[in-house]
């Protein structure tokens, strides 16, 4: 069997590296050769050589006359240098390819593609949508599952951002069918799975992106050799083990993610430090989102989650207030926006946190995920209970409970029964809280979540906080309520349970701690 012969049948069987190397190593690559060998280099990582490969065959195409093929070469090293942010070079490939595309004039995939590349030139997304659909059309017509799984689930993605939330979950669900076929080729169904999975990440919608994840898992475990896409799938696989509460497997999926793919690198860095701000280790934390902004991975909001942990609530409340006034997608807003509403609370500054729950609302309708209403309940009781209204927090909480509990969620169940537990303490009514206490704590022990065990420990409520910081000043619970516009009577109760959950049995004592841990 001669050299091409056999890198031929390596890239027949998936082993790509192996591919790879043969077609290096080979003389005279045909068009076709030179298809294989640029899809072997990106399957192993290897986008630099991508690039020279489709040039390289852009070249020899356009020396034999083939426009068509030229132009396909052209769109294709175009359009992946888009995507990897170099726009002057690849605007440039794309005129390139459109114009001999254009001069070739037949209806053809490259063609379509090309059109379906214009979507992302047009400011409307109704118009880019209705563009992507033409393309859909195309490939049917065309008889090319390939630019028919890639319209679908681009068309899906863009009308998740549009808030079309169903319709954009319904082209996701076509393209994977379209995918499961087996019919499409690596490339492509490489670029579908990472689409859908991370469109699926946008609204929340776990269901699906557990289900895909599954799917993309067995599909790159077929294939050892691969070496691009598996980053992505380990660190999606990571997320949903970390929400699932197996926080242990998730760390070692996040330490097989491929140095290759440094976008994969940078946000399992992310992934691990919010794994390690949960169970207590701080310099690790810190040390990982370090890392993740060196490779241009955001560390907000975990970031600022640290800072309040460790004590630094304005120096927390400064990063969560910039990030607000910054843009984000989708999914890091509804992130954003949880964090602050957390972290504004303890600032107290409770109408920007106010605010930050009603944005969650507007995403909690526009997505219509369960994940994304539980965060959005478990926030809103947040609110009313730094509001002094535990009556009111209690059917957001019990909502996001029930929630939580579906989606087998243990860390944010916990959390939230720890809301339950302080509006019923409130309430006068100790013994639900003491059983929604009890219950968190063992999930939380668990899971390792050192840091909400310790400051549960001694975890006073937004309002407690204010009362401790008045009672440090030596005011008595008669001016206390005056300040607070509260009834004497509630603040004896706030007092009573500041005393309780610090273990304390006196003002000063109360004082004291609170100095000693950056209450007051």
């Amino acid at each position: 069997m001669d050299a091409i012969a056999e890198a031929r049948s390596a890239y027949d069987v998936r082993r790509w590296a192996r591919a790879y190397e043969l077609f290096a190593a080979a003389d005279g690559l045909s068009a076709d050769d030179l298809d294989r060998y640029a899809v072997a280099a990106m399957l192993v990582g290897r986008m630099d050589d991508y690039h020279a490969i489709r040039e390289r065959a852009y070249e020899q195409l356009l020396a034999q006359g083939d426009l068509l093929g030229a132009g396909g070469a052209a769109l294709w090293t175009g359009m992946q240098r888009m995507v990897e942010g170099d726009v002057v070079a690849g605007g440039g490939w794309l005129a390139r390819a459109a114009r001999l595309i254009e001069e070739d004039g037949t209806d053809s995939v490259p063609a379509a593609v090309l059109g379906m590349s214009q979507a992302f030139q047009v400011t409307e997304l109704d118009q880019a949508i209705a563009i992507v659909g033409e393309a859909v059309a195309a490939g049917r017509r065309l008889g090319s599952r390939d630019l028919v799984g890639l319209a679908l689930h681009q068309q899906g993605l863009l009308l998740l951002q549009a808030g079309r939330s169903s319709e954009g979950l319904s082209r996701l669900d076509e393209a994977m069918v379209e995918l499961s076929s087996g019919e499409l080729s690596p490339m492509v169904t490489g670029i579908v799975y990472c689409g859908a999975i991370t469109g699926c990440w946008t609204v929340y919608e776990l269901g699906r992106a557990e289900q895909w994840t599954a799917a993309m898992t067995r599909w790159c475990d077929s294939q050892p050799e691969l070496g691009n896409f598996t980053g992505e799938c380990k660190v999606r696989r990571a997320e949903l083990k970390q929400l699932r509460g197996d926080w242990t497997d998730a760390r070692e999926d996040l330490a097989r993610v491929n140095q290759v793919d440094l976008w994969a690198v940078g946000v399992a860095a992310y992934v691990r430090g919010n794994l390690d701000r949960l169970q207590g280790h701080f310099t690790d934390a810190e040390e990982c989102f370090t890392e993740a902004s060196r490779l241009g991975t955001d560390p907000q909001p975990g970031l600022a989650l640290l800072r309040l942990q460790q004590g630094s609530v304005q120096a927390a409340a400064a990063m969560i207030r910039r990030c607000l006034s910054e843009e984000q997608d989708d999914a890091k807003r509804i992130e954003v926006l949880f964090a602050a509403t957390e972290i504004l609370l303890a600032a107290g500054d409770a109408k920007t946190a106010a605010a930050a729950v009603e944005g969650l609302s507007i995403f909690a309708k526009k997505c219509r995920t369960a994940v994304v209403g539980a965060l959005c309940d478990q926030a809103q009781a947040m609110i009313q209970l730094a509001g002094d209204h535990p009556e009111a927090a209690l059917t957001p909480a019990r909502a996001a409970l029930r929630r939580w509990v579906e989606l087998r969620a243990p860390y944010q169940e916990a959390r939230t029964r720890l809301l339950i537990a302080d509006a019923c303490r409130a309430l006068g009514d100790g013994e639900s809280a003491d059983r929604e206490t009890v219950t968190a704590r063992a999930t939380l022990e668990k899971l390792g979540a050192k840091t909400d065990l310790q400051r549960q420990d001694g975890q006073l409520t937004q309002r407690e906080i204010e009362v401790l910081r008045l009672v440090a000043t030596g005011a008595t619970n008669r001016a206390i309520a005056a300040q607070l516009v509260l009834s004497e009577r509630t603040v004896d109760r706030h007092v009573s349970n500041i005393f309780i959950k610090l273990g304390v049995s006196s003002r000063s004592a109360a004082t004291a701690y609170g100095f000693e841990h950056k209450l007051v």
